[in-house]
């Protein structure tokens, strides 16, 4: 959802709220206390720099108070607040185990299988756009190599395959399409690479050399303005100039997407990633472009599906290893990724305290590659994992494949229209939108004028001054006194509460309990559901 459609309090309004601070969390110089009026920037610029606050070091040294005062501290950047803003994005998951029916392909697949022959990528964003979705990922590469557009660098692509007389190119019917809808515009390359390997390119033990990308070829017609001169090993200068070709040909690519996945290959075949060079040069060609999930900007949030923590941080104890990678400091899986306890905990592995966001990955069948046995998921399941993602400070990437005609089925198609609407009955109406509030420390209260039925709450920090609420109350004036009607968490950019059954109240209170330093509320919103 963007920042345009959000239904807040009062529009364009911060609300600073100061409660329960931890010992030594004093308010950052950003977050005094007190209305902000400054309004969230409307897009992000062309060249977003680095915000060094995004993550701060930490020291061996450093007590629970010194760790949730630096944790305070650290804010987004202007890329992680806009993917932050999209809630729903999706993936598309196409290639040659679209027509093998494997999951993941052998990388010796004839390029022949591929013949999508009614391919209608008009009719993915179509499809995405009504199902409210805002960006979407196509799988350019995938664990076989095999890839979506005519590159230099491999014979594994559509080019060798008959279909269109090898004229073909999905990235760019892809990235058109979606553009042409209004869709922002994301590519997955598989650091695995099956068919390099098959070329003793993937995992050759070759050692890492200034490589020049692009690396031009005989008949190359590319005059770039500016060579690249990265470190890399051969197999890592082939993911350059891959990356190299995406980036430069096909318009503006807003999510680049990494597994960490390897190769089926021997163990002692493990191929090492260039991490902080695929990193620069992504910078460089595409820097608004957010690095996800096996990147600096965006991360896994531990399984495939959907559901993120109950309490989910953004801001996260983190280490840097194998060339720079991101990497948690604690397991993937730790079920308090982020907490007070997690930090202490991650201390001796932790080389910062970083605004890495969840994303919650999901199929809407059970495979990731369309599989004609398979059915999509129900408009329960599917409400259940909305409300499991975004309404837990994460954003949704649902899965779509594209079927062996290249078009989404119509199953699916149905369904995330089915899927939109639910949603759109979930939260219909902003019950608090436009009414009176007033604000004190530590709280927000609203008064809708009227006694009103509620059954789904929905808050959002202004992530802007980072995340800052550890546990909270919304209570309802009932019968002259102030009722506790649920309590929770964190809240930062999205978290949505279902009540079990609708409250009556007039006047209803936001009370921070308990906080990380000055807090400001985004949104207190209201609603009942129709449904």
């Amino acid at each position: 959802m963007t920042v345009s459609r959000r239904l807040f309090v009062t529009a364009a309004t911060s609300l600073a709220v100061t409660a329960g601070m931890a010992p030594r969390a004093s308010a950052a110089p950003d977050a005094v206390p007190g209305t902000a009026p400054d309004s969230m920037p409307g897009a992000a610029p062309s060249a977003v720099p680095e915000d060094p606050r995004y993550r701060i070091p930490v020291s061996p040294d450093d007590t629970e108070a010194d760790l949730v005062r630096k944790a305070s501290q650290v804010r987004p950047t202007a890329r992680q607040i806009a993917w932050q803003g999209l809630e729903r994005t999706a993936f598309l998951h196409f290639g040659v185990n679209t027509f093998t029916g494997l999951e993941w392909g052998t990388g010796d697949e004839d390029p022949d299988v591929f013949q999508p022959a009614r391919l209608d990528t008009d009719q993915w964003a179509r499809a995405l756009r009504d199902g409210g979705f805002k960006l979407a990922i196509l799988t350019v590469k995938h664990h076989d190599g095999f890839v979506l557009y005519p590159s230099r660098y491999t014979g594994h692509t559509v080019a060798s395959s008959s279909w269109r007389d090898g004229q073909g190119d999905v990235l760019r019917s892809f990235a058109d399409s979606m553009r042409r809808h209004g869709l922002k515009v994301g590519v997955y390359l598989s650091p695995a690479d099956e068919n390099q390997y098959l070329h003793g390119v993937y995992a050759n033990g070759s050692a890492r050399a200034p490589r020049t990308v692009p690396t031009l070829v005989p008949g190359d017609d590319r005059s770039p303005d500016r060579f690249h001169t990265l470190d890399a090993t051969d197999y890592g200068a082939h993911m350059l100039n891959t990356l190299y070709e995406v980036l430069t040909e096909y318009g503006p690519v807003d999510e680049v997407w990494f597994d960490g996945a390897q190769g089926h290959i021997p163990p002692d075949k493990v191929e090492s990633y260039d991490w902080d060079s695929w990193y620069t040069l992504i910078r460089a060609l595409a820097p608004d472009a957010a690095i996800a999930v096996t990147g600096p900007d965006l991360r896994w949030v531990g399984n495939e599906s959907g559901i993120a923590r109950e309490d989910e941080w953004s801001v996260i104890p983190v280490k840097e290893n194998q060339y720079g990678r991101t990497d948690w400091a604690l397991s993937y899986d730790t079920p308090d990724e982020g907490s007070r306890t997690a930090l202490v905990k991650a201390l001796p592995t932790t080389d910062y305290l970083q605004w890495w966001p969840a994303e919650c990955d999901v199929s809407i069948r059970d495979g990731w590659f369309y599989h004609a046995d398979q059915q999509p998921k129900s408009v329960d399941w599917l409400t259940e994992i909305y409300f499991g993602s975004v309404g837990r400070n994460s954003v949704l990437l649902l899965n779509v494949p594209p079927d062996t005609d290249g078009l989404l089925h119509d199953t699916d198609v149905v369904r995330l229209r089915e899927f939109r609407e639910r949603i759109a009955r979930e939260l219909p109406h902003d019950l608090a939108r436009g009414a009176r509030t007033t604000r004190e420390p530590g709280r927000v209260t609203v008064d809708l004028g009227d006694e009103l039925e509620v059954d789904r709450i929905r808050l959002a920090e202004d992530i802007r001054h980072g995340q800052q609420v550890e546990t909270f109350v919304v209570e309802a004036w009932r019968e002259g006194t102030w009722t506790p009607v649920t309590t929770a968490g964190t809240i930062g950019a999205s978290r949505i509460l279902l009540l079990p059954s609708a409250v009556r109240a007039r006047r209803w209170r936001l009370r921070v309990t308990r906080a990380r330093s000055a807090v400001r509320i985004k949104e207190f919103g209201l609603y009942r559901s129709q449904v």
